[in-house]
């Protein structure tokens, strides 16, 4: 007799739920615990990563990450405004920056700030304004994108109200629009602070004194010391610490703007 929709559907779930326990059964049986043990979960070699993983690395990586933010959200804010001016050659600057910046790797960012800069002007920036504008110049191409839609999703009768209060169009725009705005980007500017997080890691490339560590070169050199890939876990584990509370942040935003809408 030929299956119902329902039946179908479970039979398929049950032969995807069977294949998933045969292939977690292979691996458990297959696998060389004790070297995995030895390679990735070595004890000694993490506690002998404690406390400074915590202290210099993880708050390291911390003062980076709000250090680019910082500067690309105000980056940012006045970018989503020059691109939607009505003055045209302001427009064509924030499109231009926009462009370059969403289309060229950070990598290259951090390289032209940490060296290109410093040979072509014989000016020395100091590591924290370097990470800040490196951080926070490719950043502020996605926040002006984000902020220009969060502007334009605010309800254009709130700008002719301001304006019929005797507003002018600047004030409304601070007093009233950008607030708006930002309760509505919200959740797409915190996941643009979880790719700042993680773009931190590119800080390795300015050469780092072991004082300035943030968490990809303290696990690096942890690594090159104790030859385990325990360092790089527990480094990964404290990347998780920052942005596993910004994921459910988001998804609380998220879930609340969706139940004002």
């Amino acid at each position: 007799m030929a299956m119902t929709r329902r039946q179908r559907a479970r039979a398929i779930r049950a032969v995807q739920y069977a294949v998933l326990i045969a292939l977690l059964l292979a691996i458990v049986l297959a696998a060389d615990w004790g070297e995995l043990r030895r390679a990735f979960f070595d004890a000694e070699v993490a506690r002998s990563l404690f406390p400074d993983i915590i202290t210099t690395a993880l708050v390291n990586t911390i003062v980076y990450t709000l250090l680019g933010f910082g500067f690309g959200l105000v980056l940012g804010v006045v970018l989503a405004l020059m691109r939607l001016s009505q003055v045209p050659p302001y427009r064509w600057l924030a499109v231009a920056y926009i462009e370059f910046f969403r289309g060229v790797p950070a990598l290259l960012v951090f390289i032209a700030l940490g060296f290109g800069v410093p040979l072509a002007f014989q000016v020395a920036l100091d590591r924290y304004v370097t990470v800040m504008l490196a951080l926070g110049l490719v950043g502020a191409a996605y926040i002006a994108e984000t902020m220009r839609a969060g502007i334009q999703a605010v309800p254009k009768g709130q700008m002719e109200a301001a304006r019929s209060l005797g507003m002018s169009h600047s004030r409304a725009m601070a007093s009233i629009i950008i607030p708006q705005a930002f309760r509505i980007v919200l959740p797409p500017l915190t996941n643009e602070l979880v790719l700042l997080t993680k773009d931190s890691s590119l800080v390795y490339l300015l050469g780092l004194s072991l004082d300035q560590y943030e968490l990809s070169k303290f696990g690096r050199d942890a690594l090159n010391q104790h030859r385990s890939l325990t360092p790089i876990l527990v480094a990964g584990v404290c990347y998780l610490i920052i942005t596993v509370p910004l994921g459910h942040l988001v998804r609380r935003l998220e879930a609340r703007s969706a139940k004002a809408r």
